[in-house]
């Protein structure tokens, strides 16, 4: 098991309802993150990214079954080598429109897909798009791992659940947007800290509509520390972690050995 990660966030602009410019975007953006000095082990980018929040149209923007992200995040990722969180796209399946991280390993096979399970009734998510069933769970290089899509983070069950699952590390792509700065780093610190994990959350920036999204990529260690963060700019976010950290701290602070859920689990 490797216990060093190089990680690399793409914290991009998405242009809502145009595909074509947003996966031009992605392959420049990927191709830059590549071609570092210190390739990255696991790159990762935001929520919807390849449609954006365009929903009334949707229906007809959407991947089919996620097909095209698939050949071409799997393409890239045997190519170079590297572990792959794709973000979250709009793809349709039957009818349903689902908000679906595809995850990548080094080789290009998908090893594992999460639709985001929590709608936001604030942008009227419930009215376009099907809510998954599943929890999103991923193994890298031998570590356990989970994923959440932005409006997640709000319930601390879930990463709870994903910790006691043996999760180490938490992926999370998002469209966060201003003025909900602070609960942003709140929301995240608060999974870091509770569940004694690593978060790598990727936002998005600029503006969409009448949404003006702040970026602020972060990478957060199990003491909720800040590994990394971004400003409001496009900009790759770049961050080395050490996994043997998140056994240090569990074993410093047994939270899991004093749980009590036979009192307060519902």
């Amino acid at each position: 098991m490797n216990n060093k990660l190089r990680l690399a966030l793409l914290q991009m602009h998405i242009e809502a309802g145009n595909p074509e410019a947003n996966f031009a975007k992605l392959n420049e953006m990927l191709e830059e993150a590549v071609n570092q000095d210190e390739k990255p082990d696991v790159i990762m980018f935001p929520e919807m990214w390849n449609t954006g929040y365009a929903l009334t149209e949707i229906q007809t923007i959407a991947d089919s079954h996620g097909e095209r992200t698939q050949s071409f995040l799997s393409a890239f990722s045997r190519k170079h080598g590297v572990h792959i969180i794709g973000g979250s796209i709009a793809e349709v399946k039957e009818g349903d429109v689902l908000n679906t991280i595809y995850a990548f390993d080094r080789s290009g096979n998908v090893v594992a897909d999460y639709s985001k399970i929590h709608l936001f009734r604030l942008m009227e998510e419930e009215k376009y798009l099907t809510a998954g069933d599943k929890l999103g769970k991923i193994n890298i290089e031998g570590t356990e791992a989970g994923m959440m899509i932005c409006y997640d983070i709000r319930f601390p069950e879930l990463a709870r659940k994903l910790a006691l699952d043996g999760a180490k590390l938490l992926f999370v792509p998002a469209e966060w947007p201003h003025p909900r700065l602070h609960h942003w780093r709140t929301l995240l610190t608060a999974r870091a800290i509770e569940n004694q994990m690593f978060v790598i959350a990727c936002n998005r920036m600029g503006t969409s509509g009448n949404s003006n999204f702040f970026g602020h990529s972060m990478v957060l260690d199990p003491w909720g520390e800040v590994v990394a963060e971004a400003g409001e700019e496009e900009t790759i976010l770049y961050a080395t972690i050490d996994l043997a950290l998140v056994d240090a701290v569990r074993s410093k602070i047994p939270v899991f050995e004093d749980r009590r859920p036979s009192i307060y689990n519902a």
